[in-house]
């Protein structure tokens, strides 16, 4: 059975198999125009705020400990 999918941008009909090289576009216009849209920040992928959560100052050290560890740029010269 032969999987069809809609074009994202354009409703087209896409046949979703290995050789769709824009899958799951129908061209690369498509493709593009889709890739411009994030660029304008038109899509997001958004998630809520957890206000819920209270951090700790061990908790705050922690993050900044693990900041500085993957961050070298920030350590202070000897």
């Amino acid at each position: 059975m032969t999987l069809k999918v809609p074009c994202p941008q354009c409703q087209k009909t896409v046949v979703w198999q290995a050789t769709s090289e824009f899958r799951p576009f129908c061209s690369k216009r498509c493709q593009l125009i889709d890739l411009g849209e994030w660029a304008e920040e038109s899509h997001k992928i958004s998630q809520n705020i957890q206000v819920d959560t209270v951090l700790s100052e061990e908790m705050l050290d922690a993050m900044e400990d693990e900041f500085l560890l993957n961050n070298k740029f920030f350590v202070e010269p000897e």
